[in-house]
């Protein structure tokens, strides 16, 4: 039997090396120096914004460790890390090219796989990289709102499975030349960095996960939603603020060129709409409860940033504050109703991401202002209801939304529902009462006062 595994070693390794051979070319592919000079810049501005996308991992894994109990910061942790290790070496292999290889009926990309022949390019290296770090980002979303009760190998299979076909096959609706974008309404379905391809399908898919596992333990006494605290508002609240410098790189390096003024507007768009959502979420959690509830806050500020992430090059100032202080409204009132809906969500992540993200989507087809085109400064330009643009855009909005949500949870739900059948993905009684990183991991987070917690 050693024998055979080494011989399938070999013959696997042989044609590997002879399948990269036969593609290998040298990587220049159609970007030359000579025919634009500008290319480095424009290079290095999208691979700068990329590492602060790529640092946003950093910001999920301390925002959804502070809001869960110290018992399970370790597993929340390895999610955090593994999907984006498991994420880039698959959505590589086959993401990409179902994402933006050569489009098939508008269904899926055909072309691409491994990255070999003519896509051992370096403006499409540059543009899988982009790609790649706006997929893992997507991924990570769902650990929050499965968070202290998911198996981790049952994790493992969720990343596989989202970062291979459920991400790649919508974002090539959406971004890679598939039927969304070419819908005879407005210009197509449009989402400038975000908001949907991104957030709202990595929130549905996170709302079939917490479905599927049902709540925690002790989350509900007599069908009455109990508050379970997480451990560190500080590293949540450290959490937000790396996402949100994050952000920088999420919605300006959407313009794919440093050489697009308009960046400075999708910045400071960016920043409002974040300002906007904490403020919102404040107030609304003083006047409910009369108490400033800063964990609300925090989650505001991202819930107006998901939300202005589909808009963001499209709109003025004073929409994005609009933008992102409704999307604060929202992600209160989502929270309140999905607890009382008997959804256990420990980070408020389906709100945030889902529910915020199809609101953006809609921002579109309400507030583009006719400036900027189909992500570039070309015409024709989006241009929205209260700019008038009529229903196209509007309707465009609609489709993409509706097709996102049945697409995401639909593909999310029957994902972990046949996992749960399988082998079951929810850890025993036990094992989530002591806390997963012992059970799990065999680390604990804080092991000086594990047994206190």
């Amino acid at each position: 039997m050693r024998n055979l595994y080494k011989y399938l070693i070999y013959v696997s390794l042989a044609t590997f090396t002879c399948i990269n051979s036969s593609f290998a070319r040298d990587p220049v592919g159609a970007a030359t120096l000579k025919e634009n000079p500008n290319l480095p810049v424009d290079y290095v501005w999208i691979l700068i914004c990329a590492f602060l996308v790529m640092f946003m991992q950093a910001g999920f894994a301390m925002l959804e460790s502070g809001f869960c109990r110290a018992k399970n910061v370790t597993n929340i942790i390895a999610k955090n890390l593994i999907d984006f290790c498991l994420g880039s070496i698959i959505f590589f292999a086959f993401g990409y090219a179902l994402m933006m290889g050569d489009d098939w009926h508008g269904l899926i990309g055909t072309t691409g796989w491994f990255m070999f022949g003519e896509y051992y390019d370096v403006s499409k290296y540059l543009n899988m990289f982009w790609m790649l770090v706006f997929c893992a980002t997507s991924a990570t979303i769902v650990s929050g709102a499965v968070a202290e009760r998911l198996k981790f190998g049952a994790y493992l299979i969720y990343t596989l499975v989202v970062t291979g076909i459920i991400y790649p096959i919508y974002g090539h609706w959406a971004w890679g030349g598939g039927w969304l974008s070419k819908i005879p309404l407005g210009l197509g379905f449009l989402d400038f960095a975000g908001s949907g391809v991104v957030h709202a399908l990595g929130g549905f898919v996170g709302l079939a996960g917490a479905l599927v596992l049902g709540p925690r333990y002790g989350k509900y006494k007599n069908g009455v939603p109990q508050a379970i605290p997480g451990h560190s508002v500080s590293l949540a609240a450290l959490g937000v603020l790396i996402l949100w410098f994050g952000w920088f790189g999420f919605n300006p390096g959407s313009t794919y060129s440093a050489h697009h003024l308009k960046i400075s507007i999708v910045a400071l768009n960016t920043n409002l709409a974040a300002a906007a959502g904490g403020i919102s979420a404040l107030l609304i959690s003083y006047f409910n409860t009369g108490k400033w509830d800063i964990t609300m806050a925090l989650n505001g500020v991202i819930a107006g940033l998901v939300a202005i992430t589909a808009s963001c090059a499209w709109v003025e100032g004073w929409a994005a504050i609009l933008i992102g202080f409704i999307a604060g409204g929202l992600m209160y009132f989502s929270v309140r109703l999905l607890d009382s809906a008997g959804i256990d969500d420990p980070v408020g992540a389906v709100s945030v991401h889902g529910i915020c993200g199809l609101w953006g989507l809609l921002t579109v087809g309400i507030f583009a202002d006719g400036t900027y085109g189909v992500y570039s400064v070309e015409p024709p330009y989006a241009v929205g209801l209260l700019y008038g643009g009529g229903w196209g855009q509007f309707l465009a909005q609609l489709v993409g939304l509706v097709v996102l949500f049945i697409w995401a949870f639909g593909a999310g739900y029957v994902l972990f529902k046949v996992m749960d059948r399988l082998f079951g993905i929810r850890v025993s009684p036990e094992e989530e009462l002591k806390g997963l990183d012992i059970y799990e991991h065999g680390v604990p987070a804080y092991p000086d006062f594990y047994s206190k917690v």
